[in-house]
């Protein structure tokens, strides 16, 4: 071969790697139809249908036992599906490259007690395949990012739980993966340390990563999100964007006196179910653009209102009453 002729085809090469690259980047970072994970008899995530976006933080949110750990078993390739098909970072589900790209911190996990912070920070970097003349910026970046830069030296059997928590996020964060996967990155930190993750997941929004986020905290979610599943025995009952899945139906109380029975009547007939309690009528998924009609129609009815007071509802609100439409008991 010339090297004319080495050099077109080296040309070639390029282009057509970059024409990849570029096609896994216009790719969703996770899209799965209909994943299927069985344990003999028992059925662990039963019909998983999920897309998320590239730069998306997304809540995956769920009661126990509702298949969300065994999801993401699956999605960073720790065991394989029984049925179903999915992709990740462009990639299918498990493939070595596309792992290197990912990051992640179990729900649980110990590290070594006799090993120093930095020593598994390093550690994990040799298993990442990062390169020793970047692994010292590494370890010293994610320290610091995770608020352990005093301690880096100290053992793992010195640290606190919430100090462990921060070690895990940094090791999941090391080379600056595509995509994180955070089970309860939350659950043992004091109110400084989940505003301090609060932060680091702005920070990786910012630089464009994926974060698929699973808590039980559902406030923190609104908090940091734009994106939400709700699953339930494995499947998803409602996925989208936060503003979405809320809707903008709000929780109306009005005070107001002098209401006989016929007017209740004929609010229920127009606004729906109303709770009463003594002078206060609430009314519950209540549009926006209807609580002055509300209010309007009360005092046409002769009632003397002496308070309005609306609530939008939350992602609490909302998680409850899927599972209460799904009949999962709650």
């Amino acid at each position: 071969m010339t090297s004319g002729t080495a050099a077109r085809a080296a040309e070639t090469d390029s282009r057509a790697s970059l024409a990849d690259a570029r096609s896994s980047a216009a790719e969703p970072a996770i899209d799965t139809t209909n994943l299927v994970k069985r344990y003999g008899a028992v059925t662990a995530l039963a019909d998983l249908s999920l897309t998320v976006s590239r730069g998306a933080v997304l809540g995956f949110l769920g009661p126990n036992g509702a298949g969300k750990t065994t999801a993401v078993k699956l999605l960073v390739g720790l065991t394989r599906p029984s049925g179903g098909s999915g992709k990740v970072l462009g990639a299918p589900l498990g493939d070595r490259v596309a792992r290197k790209r990912i990051g992640y911190l179990p729900e649980l996990f110990r590290y070594q007690d006799w090993l120093s912070a930095r020593e598994v920070l390093q550690l994990h970097c040799d298993l990442a395949d990062i390169s020793k003349a970047r692994q010292h910026d590494e370890i010293e970046a994610a320290l610091d990012l995770v608020g352990l830069v005093g301690r880096g030296d100290h053992k793992v059997g010195t640290f606190s739980k919430g100090m462990q928590q921060r070690l895990g996020l940094g090791v999941a964060l090391l080379g600056e993966p595509e995509l994180i996967f955070l089970d309860e990155p939350t659950s043992a930190l004091d109110p400084i340390g989940r505003h301090d993750v609060r932060e680091v997941i702005r920070g990786l929004k910012q630089r464009g990563a994926t974060v698929f986020l699973n808590s039980h905290l559902l406030s923190e979610v609104e908090q940091v999100c734009d994106s939400v599943a709700v699953v339930d025995r494995g499947r998803v009952l409602a996925s989208g964007g936060l503003a979405e899945i809320l809707g903008a139906a709000h929780t109306v109380r009005v005070r107001a006196a002098a209401l006989t029975g016929l007017a209740e009547a004929k609010l229920r007939q127009q606004f729906g179910a109303v709770a009463i309690e003594g002078d206060w009528y609430t009314f519950e998924n209540t549009a926006a653009e209807r609580v002055s009609d509300l209010v309007a129609e009360v005092v046409s009815l002769g009632g003397r209102v002496s308070a309005v007071e609306t609530r939008s509802g939350t992602l609490e609100d909302r998680f409850l009453q899927l599972l209460r439409d799904e009949g999962s008991g709650v």
